[in-house]
């Protein structure tokens, strides 16, 4: 089966908030990860939701309801640095690893992530 975005081989909107939905917990219990983020995660989960949904060829959900992603922009208050992207990362690679994705698709997404997350950094 041919498919045109990274969002529809992955199963569209379902499979990318599944995908959400395993991550953050991990990125909960981080060490390095946790003090980054509010106690409640739910509004942090949707604008993810929101943002992989566009950023792997889906609706552009983030855009419509919060303009031009700015992502590294964004991240900037934040310290960031290259042992928490690499945690982010890995969190995010656990988190595939649980879903029922080919492991080839889970290799291209976690590629096509590796550049934001890397450009975040800033500390």
């Amino acid at each position: 089966m041919t498919y045109s975005t990274i969002y529809e081989a992955a199963g569209g909107g379902p499979a990318i908030r599944d995908l959400v939905e395993r991550f953050y917990p991990k990125v909960q219990e981080h060490p390095l990860l946790a003090p980054l983020f509010p106690e409640d995660i739910r509004p942090v989960m949707e604008k993810q939701y929101q943002f992989l949904t566009q950023f792997f060829g889906g609706p552009s959900l983030y855009s419509d309801l919060h303009g031009h992603p700015m992502m590294r922009g964004r991240h900037l208050p934040f310290p960031i640095t290259k042992e928490r992207a690499d945690a982010w990362l890995d969190c995010m690679r656990r988190a595939l690893e649980e879903t029922s994705l080919s492991p080839e698709l889970q290799r291209i997404m976690l590629d096509r992530l590796s550049g934001p997350a890397y450009h975040f950094v800033n500390s």
